[in-house]
C-alpha cells in the first residue's frame, strides 16, 4: 500500500495521481465491504474525532471506517474538553499526540487544523473545516467514477461558491483535468487566491476552470450539477439575506434542462431550499451514493495514512 507521510488537510496538497490512488483505494474498500472481507489491519490503533461542530454522516462514516479498520474511534466534542475552558489548540494537539496515532477534526475554522497539524506529530485529517472538505469531495469522486467514469466530465456547482465543498471541489476537479464550473454571484465566488492556485493545477492537468454569475452558462452541456446549503453552520444570521440572493441559483427543473439529458445530480447533505424535492427524489439524484462513499473514502485515507 502506498504510504502518505503527511497530514490531509486540503486536497490541493495531493498531485493527480495520488488522488486517483485513494479513490481506487475507496473503491478496492467498497468491494470489501460489500463482501464482508475482513480488513481490520489496523488493530491496536486510536483515533481521536475531535469535534466542534454537529453531525450525521462525517461521525457515523468516520466511527465506522475506524470500526472495520480496526481502529479505536475516542469521539472529543468540543465542549466536554479543556479547550471550552481556554486550553489552547496547540496544548490539545500536544497531549492527543501522547495517546491517539491520528486525530481526525471538524471544525469551524481552518486554522484550527493548521495548528494542530504544527503542534502534533501525528497525521490530522480534516473531516471539515469553513475552507475545505476534502473527504466528502474525495467520495463524491468515487460516485462520479462509479457512474460515469473520470474521463472528459463537466461538473457545475450552483451556489456559493467561495464555501468549503466548492473549495475542495475546485481544487480537485483541476487537478484531476476535468472541467468545473460555479455559478455564484458575484460576491459569493472564490476569492482571487483559491482561483489563482486552481486555475495553475488546472493548467498543469489540462482541466478548465469557469466562473459564472450565470447559473444557465454554468451548467450547459454538464454531466453534474451539484449544490451545497446556502445557509452554512455560522451563517444563520444572514439565512434569509442569502436566501434571497440565492434564489436563481436553485436547481430546478428549468435549470436541469440545460445540462445533458442524463444529468446527474449531486448534494454533500443536508439539504434545504437550494434544490427542488422532485430533483432530489428523481432517477437523476445519486445524493445516496455519495453519501455511502463517504464511509470508504475515509477508510482510504486513514489507512494510508496509519499503515507501516
Amino acid at each position: 500500500m502506498k504510504l502518505f507521510n503527511r497530514d490531509f488537510l486540503t486536497l490541493k496538497d495531493f498531485k493527480k495521481d495520488e488522488l486517483l490512488f485513494l479513490i481506487d483505494l475507496a473503491y478496492d474498500f467498497k468491494k470489501k465491504k460489500k463482501t464482508g472481507e475482513r480488513h481490520s489491519f489496523l488493530v491496536g490503533k486510536s483515533a481521536a474525532l475531535f469535534f466542534e461542530k454537529p453531525s450525521t454522516r462525517t461521525r457515523i462514516s468516520l466511527e465506522v471506517a475506524c470500526n472495520d479498520l480496526g481502529i479505536h474511534p475516542i469521539y472529543l466534542e468540543s465542549k466536554q474538553m479543556q479547550i471550552s475552558r481556554g486550553e489552547p489548540i496547540k496544548d490539545t494537539a500536544r497531549v492527543l499526540e501522547r495517546y491517539v496515532d491520528i486525530i481526525i477534526a471538524r471544525v469551524y475554522s481552518h486554522k484550527t487544523l493548521e495548528i494542530l497539524a504544527e503542534y502534533a506529530d501525528i497525521p490530522v485529517v480534516n473531516a471539515l473545516s469553513d475552507f475545505a472538505h476534502p473527504l466528502q469531495i474525495l467520495g463524491d469522486f468515487l460516485t462520479i467514477k462509479e457512474k460515469i467514469g473520470l474521463n472528459d466530465v463537466k461538473i457545475a456547482f450552483l451556489g456559493d461558491g467561495d464555501n468549503n465543498v466548492a473549495h475542495s471541489l475546485l481544487f480537485g476537479c483541476a487537478i484531476l483535468g476535468l472541467d468545473f464550473r460555479i455559478g455564484a454571484p458575484k460576491a459569493y465566488q472564490p476569492s482571487q487566491s483559491v482561483l489563482e492556485n486552481a486555475k495553475k493545477l488546472a493548467e498543469k492537468n489540462h482541466g478548465k476552470v469557469l466562473i459564472t454569475e450565470d447559473p444557465i452558462e454554468a451548467v450547459r452541456d454538464a454531466d453534474i450539477i451539484y449544490t451545497d446549503v446556502w445557509v452554512s453552520m455560522g451563517d444563520e444570521a444572514e439565512a434569509a439575506q442569502r436566501i434571497k440572493i440565492f434564489e436563481p441559483y436553485k436547481v430546478s427543473w428549468d435549470i436541469l434542462k440545460y445540462a445533458k439529458e442524463d444529468v446527474l445530480f449531486m448534494h454533500c447533505l443536508p439539504r434545504h431550499e437550494e434544490v427542488e424535492d422532485s430533483v432530489f427524489e428523481s432517477k437523476h439524484s445519486i445524493v445516496w451514493d455519495q453519501a455511502e462513499n463517504r464511509l470508504h473514502s475515509a477508510k482510504a485515507v486513514l489507512a494510508s495514512l496509519l499503515t507501516r
